[in-house]
């Protein structure tokens, strides 16, 4: 890497890092994520000069990949044969929400297939976004359309759960994270099927190739434990980083038009939602909260802590969640088809 590229970078990870702090200071979510993205779209519309080297946007998308598949835990089938029509409804509400919010976007939006399509996704903020920084699309909308999303959840989810003033007394167990040199043969593992991916011409390859091989090595009960947030926490903040340089340049104009769009998906998605969960709830006799969580379309960690906060059955959640990033993992890149890939 030449010295002026690790200079910019030096810059971009250090005003990065800034914003991650500042958006855990005021409460945010996602701030790992989030906040980088703000900040560095703020400091590149004040004319610095942000970029964040390929190689190392590319190995964080290995890292992120290995941390979604490390979720995937022989519990998560155990689950499964608990609540056998619930998982089945997760199922039929990712495509329902993504096919709805998708068909929203392009008929009174005007968004082109693919970026609503990613700015629909009902999924992992970090996977929808590495997708994104992998095809043919508008980060920027997809960017602003996710984060709205987030955020959105973040706030009425709470709010609908104490209505009903349901409540759960399970406790929550922290995972545990990989040793050292299980980690580093992931990666490399992760690493080489990702490059394989590259040459089949997948959307975001080397994200799909950690996916893969931490859910094959994860879900046979061989490899236990998550990628240690030493490492996870530091990738967020750069990948939070590439989308913020992404946003440079961009009007004001632009913005208001993808935050509108974002809002108004972010509605639809909520009552879809919540019409599934109330629907589940009255079939299975599962309690409402524990519902509405399980099948509000947030992030993984964001709803698994909510669900501990609020005293919803936290293991039912999860799972949940696991199997909506799971399904989301293989449906996503086969929606957006191999044209969608950059170059």
């Amino acid at each position: 890497m030449p010295l002026s590229e690790l200079r910019v970078f030096a810059l971009t990870a250090l005003i990065g890092t800034a914003g991650a702090l500042i958006a855990i200071l005021i409460a945010f979510p996602a701030p790992y994520l989030i906040g980088p993205a703000i900040a560095i779209t703020i400091a590149g519309l004040a004319g610095l000069n942000l970029a964040v080297p390929a190689q190392v946007r590319n190995v964080c998308f290995i890292i992120v990949g290995v941390s979604m598949g490390a979720t995937v835990t022989p519990e998560v089938i155990v689950a499964a044969r608990t609540w056998p029509l619930s998982f089945v409804m997760v199922l039929v509400a990712v495509v329902i929400l993504l096919y709805v919010s998708s068909w929203v976007l392009q008929r009174f939006f005007h968004y082109d297939r693919i970026t609503a399509l990613l700015a629909s996704s009902p999924g992992h903020l970090s996977y929808v976004l590495s997708l994104a920084a992998e095809t043919r699309c508008d980060l920027r909308a997809v960017s602003v359309g996710q984060s709205v999303r987030v955020l959105a959840l973040t706030i009425t989810v709470p709010l609908i759960v104490e209505i009903f003033d349901l409540v759960g007394t399970d406790p929550v167990l922290v995972p545990l994270a990989m040793s050292a040199p299980v980690l580093i043969a992931m990666l490399i593992v992760s690493a080489l099927f990702g490059l394989l991916f590259i040459r089949w011409n997948f959307p975001a390859a080397l994200l799909l190739g950690g996916v893969v091989v931490s859910i094959a090595t994860h879900v046979t009960g061989f490899i236990n434990g998550g990628v240690p947030n030493w490492l996870l926490v530091p990738t967020y903040v750069i990948l939070g980083s590439v989308i913020g340089t992404r946003f440079c340049g961009v009007s004001i104009r632009e913005l208001r038009t993808a935050f509108v769009a974002g809002g108004v998906v972010t509605v639809v998605v909520i009552v879809l939602a919540a019409a599934i969960a109330g629907s589940v709830s009255y079939l299975t006799g599962v309690p409402l909260d524990a519902a509405l969580i399980a099948f509000a379309p947030g992030g993984l960690e964001t709803m698994s802590a909510m669900a501990v906060m609020l005293h919803a059955d936290p293991t039912y959640v999860g799972a949940h969640h696991v199997l909506r990033l799971m399904f989301l993992s293989v449906l996503m890149p086969v929606v957006l088809g191999k044209g969608a890939r950059q170059r």
